[in-house]
């Protein structure tokens, strides 16, 4: 027997959960043709011997935003050099599916920090659909790297509806405009997407000169505008991903009502987010204990997305999403010429209500708003490097928030500090990965291009698994924490991805486990294919020996990317949903049956 790869003598996981086993795979026409007890026959076959490795499914992202770059660069590579082989994209409620060009980039490029001048003429040249069955249509022409999977994203459904102004405003949709909104919900679930992406949080600013620093449209719905539309997503078994509001946090219980199971189908819910924080401690306990109460008690079917990593951001001068968590940030945050930004911050009144507000209790979101727990990691004076601000402060005679806004001043965005917002406390993490009511997720992978460094988020999963295990204390199987990257997701949201079984399409990943080291955590600065940016990433490639999609390698390490990576259409595919249900018919258009 004939085969185009054959992988030899490795450690076999199938994504079902089960233990780990040795197996030799052979791969002919893109799909897995054999797993076999002894090696394979070799002849003609591309070989990778796996001795000493993993052999597991490809990995799922379930909460990228890859929306701008996978239309511009489509190889998506910083994610299949991780083992990332499927990407959810549409996510928070943003997405690119129904509205124009212009609308799209301003819901887009503020939020996820993608610069606007580099997404709008994407889209300008790009972006020629105005409906789901044309996206559906693009992507399956387009020559993806990993596998995409989209949601409609709330947001854009609104400003498609009722036009930027009226949906970035107070006026409820009028009952037309909601009979709209369904019947473009239904239409995009025809076309392939899992569900809805929705958005309560108004930390999240739009960008452009129409609405300039306005919360996104799916913050101005109220539930009754959400209950139409999650009815739908009922109806037709999709998933609804949702983020609560993250200050009060209050609407979570809104949320889990909307989940619930009694006497109904329950609503498939992915909620943001599971962390650790170190402004909040104690919310790991309530997001594992809501978890609890909307499936256990209220029958639902709810996750809460979590990440499994440190969660550290690389920040510069005064470029600082998180201000947006309190009015005297977001007042810098709304400022848009640099030159009036760094201005503001030397008005003494205006330091005076910053401190306060930066210490106040009852506001606080992601960040802890400790500067002793901020730390300069680049800076034109070397001498800096190493110190976070309270030291600083002390060897100047400043108060830590002068010492940062003086030293942001002197040096704008060359000033490079780090800080980690939680997911420190590994204790705290094992809890996190193994409750049943979390699912790995949170990179947001495409965003953030400065600050957030996740792509590689499945390898540290591992890596808290297998320390553990080495440690004599383990609190999860090898093979459930490669489910759980893997199967478990994609059965989740209705995928064909997540397992290696005879038939499936062959997207596996090889793991050294010898390389999942501390460098998994270390932030670096790599170039963006295509787009000309720059962006952080964390990287350690000893960890991944290869990544195959669809029976090809899309990365080997030290061979890097085949040339065709995103140019050619042998390797990812759009996956549409295939738990989403047929829409129901009108009773006017069901023929009469006789008998």
């Amino acid at each position: 027997m004939s085969f185009d790869i054959v992988i030899n003598n490795g450690l076999y996981f199938d994504g079902s959960g089960a233990p780990g086993a040795l197996r030799h795979i052979g791969i002919k026409h893109g799909r897995i043709d054999t797993l076999s007890l002894s090696p394979l026959d070799e002849r003609g076959a591309e070989v990778i011997d796996a001795a000493g490795k993993w052999v597991t499914p490809g990995f799922l992202e379930i909460h990228s935003h890859y929306d701008a770059e996978v239309i511009a660069a489509p190889a998506l590579k910083e994610s299949v050099r991780h083992g990332v082989t499927s990407v959810t994209i549409g996510s928070c409620s943003i997405s690119m599916v129904l509205a124009d060009a212009e609308d799209c980039s301003d819901l887009f490029t503020r939020v996820e920090a993608v610069p606007r001048e580099y997404v709008l003429p994407i889209l300008q040249e790009k972006k020629s659909w105005r409906d789901a069955a044309g996206y559906r249509a693009f992507y399956d022409q387009h020559a993806l790297g990993p596998n995409v999977s989209s949601f409609l994203g709330h947001s854009e459904l609104r400003v498609a509806v009722m036009g930027l102004t009226r949906a970035t405003s107070k006026v409820a949709p009028s009952e037309a405009e909601l009979q709209r909104m369904e019947q473009l919900l239904e239409e995009a679930l025809d076309a392939g997407c899992i569900g809805l992406s929705v958005m309560t949080t108004r930390l999240d600013k739009m960008d452009g000169e129409r609405a300039w620093s306005s919360p996104l449209p799916s913050t101005f719905a109220n539930w009754k505008e959400f209950s139409r539309l999650f009815a739908v997503l009922r109806r037709r078994g999709a998933v609804l991903q949702g983020a609560p509001n993250a200050v009060t946090k209050v609407n979570v219980f809104a949320f889990l009502w909307q989940a619930h199971g009694w006497f109904r189908q329950p609503l498939k819910c992915t909620m943001l987010t599971a962390l650790d924080l170190k402004s909040q401690p104690l919310l790991h306990r309530f997001t594992r204990l809501s978890g609890w109460l909307a499936n256990r008690v209220l029958r639902g079917h709810f996750r809460w997305q979590t990440l499994p990593a440190p969660f550290t951001l690389r920040l510069e001068g005064l470029n600082v999403n998180a201000f947006e968590e309190f009015g005297a940030g977001e007042i810098l945050r709304n400022i848009k010429d640099p030159d009036e930004l760094y201005a503001k911050v030397k008005e003494p009144a205006f330091r005076a209500l910053f401190k306060q507000q930066v210490k106040a209790v009852l506001t606080k979101g992601l960040w802890h708003r400790d500067f002793s727990d901020c730390w300069v990691t680049e800076c034109p004076d070397a001498s800096l490097v190493g110190q976070n601000f309270r030291q600083l402060g002390e060897a100047r005679g400043l108060d830590a928030v002068d010492a940062y806004f003086e030293l942001a001043c002197q040096y704008r965005e060359a000033l490079k500090w780090s800080t980690c917002y939680g997911n420190d406390r590994e204790p705290i993490m094992r809890k996190l990965l193994a409750s049943p009511w979390t699912h790995p997720g949170f990179a947001d992978s495409g965003a953030h291009l400065r600050s957030i460094a996740q792509y590689n988020f499945p390898l540290r999963f591992l890596k808290y698994v297998r320390d553990a295990q080495l440690a004599g204390t383990p609190f999860m199987e090898l093979g459930q924490a490669v489910r759980r990257c893997s199967g478990e997701l994609a059965d989740f949201i209705g995928v064909d991805a997540g397992y290696i079984r005879v038939g499936d399409r062959a997207d596996l990943v090889i793991i050294n486990p010898e390389g999942l080291t501390e460098e998994l955590d270390a932030i670096a600065e790599a170039p963006m294919e295509v787009l000309g940016l720059t962006r952080v990433v964390k990287r350690n490639d000893a960890a991944v020996e290869a990544t195959l999609i669809n029976g090809r390698i899309a990365y080997r390490r030290g061979l890097e990317y085949p040339e065709e990576l995103g140019k050619t259409q042998d390797y990812g595919r759009f996956l549409p949903s295939r738990e989403v249900l047929p829409r129901r018919q009108p009773a006017a258009d069901l023929q009469p049956t006789t008998a």
